[in-house]
């Protein structure tokens, strides 16, 4: 689990902005999304194996999956919202 002092410091690696825990609701599309097929990361590979979170940019255009607890904050890892 990511405490609120670490999510403090975490950036966008692309853009630098602020990174906050995404809701249930949008981990639960998300991984529908995933069990379907559907979901592509910016890299244009299919994601197959869910997200246990999710770490939104500031602009809500962005994501970056949690696997294991851990935040994968590459940028050809990320999902796009928008």
């Amino acid at each position: 689990m990511i405490t609120d002092e670490f999510l403090g410091i975490l950036r966008c690696p692309e853009s630098r902005q602020p990174l906050k825990r995404s809701d249930a609701q949008l981990v639960a599309k998300v991984n529908r999304e995933i069990a379907a097929g559907r979901l592509r990361n910016r890299a244009g590979h299919t994601v197959v194996k869910p997200v246990d979170g999710l770490l939104v940019r500031e602009d809500d255009h962005l994501a970056y999956p949690m696997i294991d607890d851990i935040p994968i904050l590459l940028a050809d890892e990320a999902v796009e919202l928008t």
